[in-house]
C-alpha cells in the first residue's frame, strides 16, 4: 500500500472538515433568513433550486480541472473564492436589506458554482491517500467527516447567533472557508494529466468522460440510484426549516439541533465504520444504509410531532452516511486514476440533478401538497425502486470487479 505522510493525511481530513463546516453554517443561515423574509416555503423551494442549478453545469468542467491540476492547489483556490462570495454577500445585505432574499440566492448559486471543482479535488485527491483495502477506510473518513462537521457548523452558528444577528454568520462561514483553504496548501499536486485547454481538447475529454461513464453499467446503475436517494432526501433538506418552525411549531434552536444531533452520530461512526469493514463487507453497508434510510423517510412522511420527525431525519442522515461508503469506495475501484476526474463529474451532474428538481417539486406542491405528504409518496416510491435497483448494482459491480482481477491476472502471465 502507499501512503502519504501522515501531516498530508491531517491536512487533507482538516481542509475537508473545515470547508463542510462552513457550509453547515451557510445552511443553517440561509434558509432560516430567506423563511424569516419571505414567510414562504415556495421560497425555500426556489432557492434551493436556483442554488443547485449551476452545479450541474460545472461538474463535467470540474472534473477536467481536477484531473489536469491533481486535486490540491484547485481546493485551495476555489475554496478560498467561497469565502470571498459571503464576504460579499454579507457586505451586500447589510447595504441592502430590502434586498436579502435575491442577493442569498444569488450568492447561493455563486457558492454551487464552486463546489463542484471542491467535490471533484475530494475525489481526486483520496486515491493518491489510500490504495487497495484502506480505500474504503479513507471514504469512511471523508463521509464521517461531512457528517460530524453537521454538528460542528450549526453549533457554531447557534453560538453566533445568541450574540449577534444570524446575517453576521455569512462572514464567520467566510473566515472557515479561508481557514480550509489554508490546510490544502501543503499537500502534493498528485497525478495531473496534461493539457493544452484548448476548447477542441476540453471537448474531447468531456465526450471521453460521458463514454466511459455510460460503458460502465454498475456506474450507470448506480447513478439511477443515487439520484433517486438524493431527489427523496433533497426534498427533505428543501422544505426542513419550514417543517420544523412552521409545520411543527419548533424554535429555531431545534432546527440547529437536528444537524448537531447528526453531526454527533457522525463522529461515532468516524470510530465504528473501521471497525465495522474488518468484518464486513462493504457491500453490507450500502444495503443497511439504503434500508434504514427508506424506513426514515417513511417515518418523516408520516410523523405527527417534532420528536419523531427529528428522530427520523437524524436517523436518515445515518443511513446515507453508511450508504455513501459503499457508494465512494465501488465507484473508485472500476474507474482508471488518470479519468477520475472526467468521469466523476457527469456522475456528479446526474447525481445532483435531482436536487433542484427536488426544489421545484417544493416550491410547485406547497400550495396543494403538503411538502410531507410529497416526503412520503416519494419515499415510498424509492423503497420499491431500491429493492430492485441495489441487488442490480452491487451484482454489477462484482462483475466488473471480476473481470479486472481476470485482465490483471492475464497480463501478468503474458508478461
Amino acid at each position: 500500500m502507499t501512503t502519504r505522510p501522515a501531516l498530508h493525511r491531517n491536512l487533507f481530513a482538516c481542509g475537508v472538515l473545515l470547508g463542510i463546516v462552513a457550509e453547515q453554517v451557510v445552511l443553517f443561515a440561509v434558509p432560516l433568513l430567506i423563511f424569516q423574509d419571505t414567510q414562504e416555503v415556495s421560497a425555500l423551494g426556489f432557492a434551493y433550486a436556483i442554488e443547485w442549478l449551476p452545479a450541474l453545469l460545472a461538474y463535467p468542467f470540474a472534473g477536467l480541472l481536477a484531473d489536469r491540476d491533481g486535486g490540491p492547489r484547485l481546493f485551495s483556490i476555489v475554496t478560498a473564492g467561497r469565502g470571498v462570495v459571503l464576504c460579499g454577500a454579507l457586505i451586500a445585505c447589510l447595504a441592502a436589506p430590502s434586498l436579502l432574499t435575491p442577493i442569498l440566492m444569488v450568492s447561493g448559486a455563486l457558492l454551487s458554482l464552486l463546489m463542484a471543482p471542491v467535490r471533484m479535488s475530494v475525489e481526486k485527491v483520496v486515491p493518491q491517500l489510500a490504495k487497495g483495502t484502506e480505500l474504503a477506510k479513507v471514504q469512511g473518513l471523508v463521509q464521517s467527516m461531512e457528517v460530524s462537521a453537521m454538528a460542528v457548523g450549526p453549533a457554531l452558528a447557534m453560538l453566533g447567533v445568541a450574540f449577534l444577528d444570524k446575517i453576521w454568520l455569512l462572514g464567520g462561514a467566510a473566515v472557515v472557508f479561508l481557514a480550509a483553504a489554508a490546510c490544502w496548501l501543503p499537500l502534493p499536486r498528485g497525478t495531473r494529466s496534461p493539457s493544452s485547454g484548448d476548447a477542441g481538447e476540453t471537448l474531447a475529454e468531456l465526450r471521453l468522460g460521458w463514454s466511459l461513464l455510460v460503458r460502465s453499467r454498475p456506474l450507470v446503475l448506480l447513478a439511477s440510484l443515487n439520484f433517486s436517494i438524493n431527489l427523496v432526501f433533497a426534498t427533505v433538506l428543501a422544505a426542513n426549516a419550514a417543517l420544523v418552525t412552521g409545520v411543527f411549531g419548533a424554535p429555531e434552536s431545534s432546527f440547529a439541533l437536528l444537524n448537531i444531533c447528526i453531526g454527533v452520530l457522525g463522529i461515532v461512526n468516524l470510530l465504528v465504520i473501521p471497525f465495522l469493514l474488518r468484518y464486513v463487507e462493504v457491500r453490507m453497508l450500502g444495503v443497511f444504509g439504503l434500508a434504514l434510510l427508506c424506513a426514515c423517510l417513511l417515518l418523516i412522511g408520516f410523523a405527527n410531532s417534532m420528536l419523531l420527525y427529528g428522530s427520523a431525519f437524524v436517523a436518515a442522515m445515518v443511513g446515507v452516511t453508511y450508504f455513501n461508503v459503499f457508494n465512494r469506495t465501488m465507484r473508485i475501484r472500476v474507474l482508471p486514476e488518470e479519468h477520475l476526474g472526467k468521469v466523476m463529474g457527469p456522475f456528479y451532474l446526474l447525481n445532483m440533478l435531482a436536487l433542484p428538481i427536488a426544489g421545484l417539486l417544493v416550491a410547485g406542491s406547497g400550495a396543494s401538497v403538503s411538502p410531507q405528504r410529497l416526503v412520503l409518496v416519494l419515499a415510498i416510491a424509492l423503497t420499491g425502486f431500491g429493492a430492485i435497483m441495489l441487488p442490480l448494482t452491487i451484482r454489477s459491480f462484482g462483475r466488473a470487479l471480476a473481470a479486472t482481477r481476470e485482465e490483471s491476472l492475464v497480463g501478468a502471465k503474458a508478461e
